[in-house]
């Protein structure tokens, strides 16, 4: 069985940085492709960014390029979302996910689903 444990989130003003981490113990790592997804308060989830299995390469949202960098570390099953320059439209429940399956550049397209998902972590931005 998958499991994704984020942790990282929190409460932050606007223009402050924080930064999520998805632990997947035993799971063959190198192997997936790995992302993040948000639920906004009353709002559909939405794609945020992933990253390939070699770290080099990822995927944006429109909304958070240039302000969030998603990154992994192979070796301990680790992989994080640095979010900097928070907005209040940044508030959201994060979700950690991964897939074997997919190239990690459909990783939030229309259609496309995620085989695995953790049960996320609150970052609410106040302004």
């Amino acid at each position: 069985q998958v499991q994704l444990v984020e942790s990282g989130g929190g409460s932050v003003q606007a223009g402050d940085s924080l930064r999520l981490s998805c632990a997947a113990p035993g799971l063959d790592f190198g192997n997936f492709v790995m992302g993040w997804f948000r639920q906004p308060p009353g709002k559909e989830r939405e794609f945020v960014a992933a990253i390939n299995w070699g770290n080099e390469g990822t995927s944006y949202a429109d909304s958070v390029k240039g302000r969030f960098t998603i990154s992994r570390d192979n070796a301990k099953n680790l992989v994080f979302l640095q979010m900097s320059n928070l907005k209040p439209d940044d508030t959201a429940v994060y979700f950690c996910v991964g897939d074997r399956s997919i190239h990690y550049e459909w990783m939030g397209r229309p259609g496309v689903s995620v085989a695995h998902w953790g049960r996320g972590t609150q970052v609410t931005v106040s302004s």
